[in-house]
């Protein structure tokens, strides 16, 4: 999906402007064809406005920065994933880390560690250098908070919590071009451009789905197991598009992240419900 993308914002289509046109593309289909769903079963409820966010947020800032730098970094940064599951799986549902939780986060931070190491940090330097990066960061920090309360959120149908991706990423393409002064030039966008979009938003509209139910049906830490292979579709379609190759450093970070991924499955265990205080 990063290709199309980056190759819209190479010809004057901003990811601002092609997120929300996308979007809108995939909450016409979405609406049209789980109208019955939404009227029979859809009810406001709070959390439905924080994971409009959350969503909209990782979503919105992985294309963003999938756009503007290196692949493999961004989805390496995003797979830190892990390491935010495990805390925000603490602080919300109260689940403790077992022996491999613990092994999860120290690959994790030391991954990280590998990846990122330039001589500079030793100078004060910050230890990302690139928006890129923290777009990179922050959306995957943002994915596992929503994974988290999407899995605890169990009375909400799946076509409804699919549908607060799609609304979060066009409400946030829209607020980030109004604050450009962007939004009149959505009225440019090429035809054969909305071709593209339009496709975009179709297989959107099925990996959010499917995504969704996916999250719905196991822990959220064992479905980043099955979504490392998008790292290996990731690495071979950089190195063939764009041209993008990595380091001996950066794969052995990138080899400490993955394994991280590997041993998500079954790092932590149920917590026993906070007491009542008299």
């Amino acid at each position: 999906m990063w290709y199309p993308f980056r190759s819209l914002n190479a010809q004057g289509v901003s990811v601002p402007m092609a997120s929300l046109a996308t979007y809108l593309v995939t909450i016409a289909a979405g609406l049209t064809l789980f109208f019955k769903v939404y009227r029979r079963q859809f009810h406001f409820e709070p959390v439905l406005v924080l994971l409009t966010l959350l969503f909209g947020w990782c979503n919105f800032s992985y294309t963003m920065a999938v756009a503007e730098g290196h692949v493999m970094r961004v989805l390496l940064l995003f797979y830190l994933s892990p390491l935010w599951t495990a805390l925000w799986s603490r602080l919300l549902l109260h689940e403790h880390l077992t022996g491999r939780g613990w092994a999860v986060v120290g690959l994790s931070l030391l991954g990280c560690g590998v990846f990122i190491y330039r001589p500079e940090l030793f100078a004060g330097e910050l230890p990302l250098t690139h928006r890129y990066e923290w777009l990179a960061l922050s959306g995957g920090m943002a994915f596992a908070l929503g994974n988290v309360i999407s899995r605890r959120s169990h009375g909400i149908p799946v076509p409804v919590k699919s549908a607060t991706v799609w609304f979060g990423v066009a409400l946030i393409g829209a607020f980030s071009l109004l604050q450009s002064g962007d939004l009149p030039r959505m009225l440019e966008i090429p035809a054969e451009s909305w071709l593209v979009l339009s496709i975009l938003g179709v297989v959107l509209l099925c990996t959010s789905v499917v995504s969704q139910y996916g999250l719905s049906i196991m822990p959220a830490t064992q479905a980043m197991t099955l979504m490392l292979m998008e790292l290996v579709f990731a690495a071979v379609s950089a190195y063939l598009l764009a041209g993008e190759k990595m380091s001996l450093q950066e794969w052995l970070g990138g080899a400490l992240i993955a394994g991280a991924s590997l041993l998500s499955g079954g790092m932590s265990r149920p917590g026993s419900k906070p007491q009542p205080t008299p």
